[in-house]
């Protein structure tokens, strides 16, 4: 029945999620998702949530997680846009912001929704190449663009600019720059503090991954007023009301245990910092990681192999067959358990 499509639809290369297993039970290692359960206050809030409130559409200001929110980052009610995770929030923004006659500008191994944006509203874009070390090449951003977006730390590879690097960006362009936060909590610095300074920078984050929320789907932004005024116009052009009652009630419960937050982004650093060890024991090459996952590739045996005889074990890890990083794996941080078990698993494997 494809013959009803639109043009567009025909052309688009939609993006593959991470696999989410049916069925059989497997250490999931491939998503990026926190190990750990949300905060027990989450548990708290749903119980003390009123069912009655569903009858009623929810604010579509979400003005108490707004709030929330702002007073969390020290900034103003008005420089916070909230969306149905953060995926929603960037969606938007391609909308809003980058479709311009020059391209927008991100790294050619980053985030692959990215390219599904350009396409979805026909967005001029142009990949920046990573450096040999698989770092970004600040002075190719410093020429004429439409935009330019930049997960920190970057995805697949995990490593992370510091906000000095985000200002010689920020400097040297006069286009809305985005910084994805998403996994900003493992060991890197937020650009949220530069946002009073630059009103060309907008910083989106997330509730899925340090705060164990992936299945809540809530993200937002932070940036100037004027930014977050035009990622509303687009908001209400298309769903006023992205965010529910009971998720607006879980996210503030969750922003307001921040020692639980601490000490789960902490548990993860320290898992992450005994894999990466592990496997270096084991002849991986491992970039150095800011996130909650590595990026890794064997000396000798192919990351295909390696990714086939782990599923065929129980585990799952992420590959990709794009260029340039065809034979790596992308490895999410688990338990202490689930990681001993996965270097269990390739000391067989690899010798």
């Amino acid at each position: 029945m494809s013959q009803y499509w639109t043009n567009i639809v025909h052309q688009l290369d939609p993006y593959v999620p991470g696999e989410q297993p049916q069925g059989m039970q497997y250490i999931k290692l491939n998503t990026n998702e926190n190990p750990y359960p949300p905060s027990p206050v989450v548990s708290k809030a749903l119980e003390s949530f009123g069912i009655e409130t569903l009858r009623s559409y929810p604010d579509p200001e979400s003005t108490d997680l707004t709030h929330t929110l702002a007073s969390y980052h020290g900034l103003e009610s008005n420089q916070v846009f909230v969306g149905n995770g953060s995926d929603e929030v960037l969606a938007h923004s391609f909308q809003t912001f980058f479709k311009h006659s020059k391209p927008l500008l991100f790294p050619d191994i980053s985030y692959s929704f990215y390219p599904v944006y350009c396409g979805l509203y026909q967005i001029d874009f142009k990949k920046i190449a990573l450096d040999d070390n698989f770092c970004v090449t600040l002075e190719e951003y410093a020429q004429p663009s439409g935009g330019i977006i930049i997960p920190n730390p970057n995805a697949p590879t995990g490593i992370a600019l510091g906000l000095d690097s985000i200002e010689t960006i920020l400097k040297n362009t006069n286009s809305v720059v985005i910084i994805d936060e998403a996994y900003v909590s493992f060991g890197t610095e937020s650009a949220v503090r530069l946002i009073n300074l630059y009103p060309n920078l907008l910083v989106v984050q997330t509730l899925s991954k340090s705060r164990s929320l992936a299945g809540l789907r809530v993200g937002y932004a932070l940036g100037h007023a004027d930014l977050i005024k035009g990622l509303k116009r687009v908001k209400n052009s298309f769903n006023s009301y992205p965010i529910d009652s009971l998720a607006s009630a879980i996210a503030i419960a969750s922003i307001g245990d921040e020692a639980y937050f601490q000490q789960c982004s902490d548990q993860v650093v320290a898992s992450r910092n005994w894999l990466t060890k592990a496997l270096v024991a084991l002849n991986f090459n491992v970039l150095p990681s800011s996130s909650n996952f590595l990026f890794v590739e064997h000396q000798n045996v192919l990351a295909l192999t390696l990714y086939s005889e782990l599923r065929k074990r129980g585990i799952l890890v992420r590959h990709f067959k794009a260029k340039r990083i065809d034979n790596r794996l992308r490895i999410s941080i688990g338990t202490d358990e689930e990681c001993q078990a996965l270097v269990s698993a390739l000391k067989a494997l690899v010798g």
